[in-house]
């Protein structure tokens, strides 16, 4: 295809750290190797300037007045858009439309609603990127009361975002989404959810302009030279392994309960943010809290296989294409993005969310059965090169913009 200028809209960029921060740097640097000028456009953040982007990546700072509406509060660590269009943000996309002049727009969260004022008379069109539920959900989660929420009901999504985020924010955010959603619907050319599961609970699956297209991991790093020090928790032999927040909706207690179930198991390891409580008294439980990504994948390599017990519905399930590109098998809940990546009895076990049962069945057998979770690991890591790889995923990000541009020039 024809080399493109693409600007890109994210609210927060590195130095910010997360799984989505790093999949859009991933796609710029993927794009700019392909040939293409992305430019990223992102909020000012209180953390510093972004570091130097790879040759054909550039990044244009926006400001944002949102967070100083009285009763709003903000992070310390990072500046997030709202679902509502900030008109300090609004103005300098105006202005890097003027000066920029991309073929497409590729939005990434809610910083696509300022950018909302300025869609229906741009010459580019507008593509966003599902990587929640953000679209109908103020939390971004449809989560409720520990199971998978029905859908927005006023009310409901009121009282949840304030007991979320506070009365403030809480009202702001709500009301926001509420607004936003009708809006997105109509001024977006084309939606492109991460999994099957995000583009169904956002209800845009069966339209037209929707695309499934997910995450693609980079080859993963290397272990820094100070893996053994930051690794010699581990044990010697073989551990089971979660990584990241450990936490109820994640499914760690029901994770914790079906290892505790396993007489004379190997430990289990968790990696993560704890946020469950009594961690440090379990026996054959090692909770070393969060660890650099290199030094967790690393993590994962030693592992005999890793586990990814979600309750609520991952839109995606990045640990699992992670454990699966470092040729381990997961058992993963059959919930959510993760039944896109893991394939049931292939490369893991696809299990009920929820299901101590079920998953204490499945570490027993993989724990007692060396050669079927070396056949699973293998066969996720040649399903990560085939389906999520760079090279897989990028040019159906490429085919989108050119489906966009045509459908937006009448061509289509």
């Amino acid at each position: 295809m024809s080399a493109m200028k693409v600007l890109m809209l994210a609210q927060t960029y590195a130095p910010v750290l997360g799984g989505e921060e790093r999949h859009v740097e991933d796609l710029a640097a993927e794009l700019a190797r392909r040939g293409h000028e992305v430019v990223v456009a992102t909020l000012r953040q209180p953390g510093g300037d972004p570091p130097p982007q790879p040759q054909g990546v550039r990044v244009r700072l926006l400001d944002s007045g949102v967070h100083r509406i009285p009763g709003v509060e903000t992070q310390a660590s990072a500046n997030y858009a709202a679902p509502l269009p900030d008109p300090l943000t609004t103005a300098g996309l105006r202005a890097l439309l003027h000066e920029e002049v991309p073929d497409v727009v590729h939005a990434h969260n809610w910083l696509v609603n300022s950018y909302l004022p300025l869609a229906r008379r741009a010459a580019a069109p507008l593509i966003l990127t599902l990587h929640d539920y953000g679209l109908l959900c103020p939390t971004k989660r449809l989560f409720l009361d520990g199971a998978v929420c029905a859908g927005p009901g006023a009310r409901k999504c009121l009282r949840h975002a304030i007991d979320f985020y506070g009365a403030g924010k809480g009202m702001l955010i709500a009301g926001g989404v509420a607004v936003a959603d009708p809006w997105v619907r109509r001024r977006v050319d084309l939606f492109v959810s991460v999994s099957s599961a995000v583009g169904e609970l956002c209800r845009v699956a069966g339209r037209r302009d929707h695309r499934v297209i997910p995450n693609f991991t980079r080859e993963l790093p290397a272990p820094p030279a100070d893996v053994e020090e930051r690794l010699a928790f581990l044990p010697a032999g073989e551990f089971a392994l979660y990584f990241g927040d450990v936490s109820e909706d994640k499914g760690a207690r029901v994770l914790l309960e079906a290892h505790a179930g396993l007489a004379g198991a190997p430990p289990l390891v968790l990696i993560g943010r704890r946020n469950v409580e009594g961690l440090e008294a379990m026996p054959n439980v090692i909770a070393p809290g969060p660890l650099p990504h290199a030094v967790a994948i690393e993590a994962v390599r030693r592992s005999a296989f890793t586990v990814a017990p979600s309750i609520w519905a991952e839109p995606f399930g990045i640990v699992a294409l992670e454990a699966g590109a470092a040729g381990k098998a997961v058992l993963a809940s059959a919930g959510g993005g993760l039944r896109d990546v893991v394939v049931d009895g292939e490369t893991g076990r696809l299990l009920p969310p929820g299901d101590v049962g079920a998953l204490r069945v499945a570490m027993a057998d993989l724990f007692a059965d060396r050669g079927l979770r070396e056949r699973m690991g293998a066969a996720a890591a040649a399903r990560v090169r085939e389906a999520f790889s760079p090279a897989a995923v990028v040019p159906r990000i490429e085919a989108a913009y050119v489906e966009a541009v045509m459908a937006r020039s009448g061509s289509a």
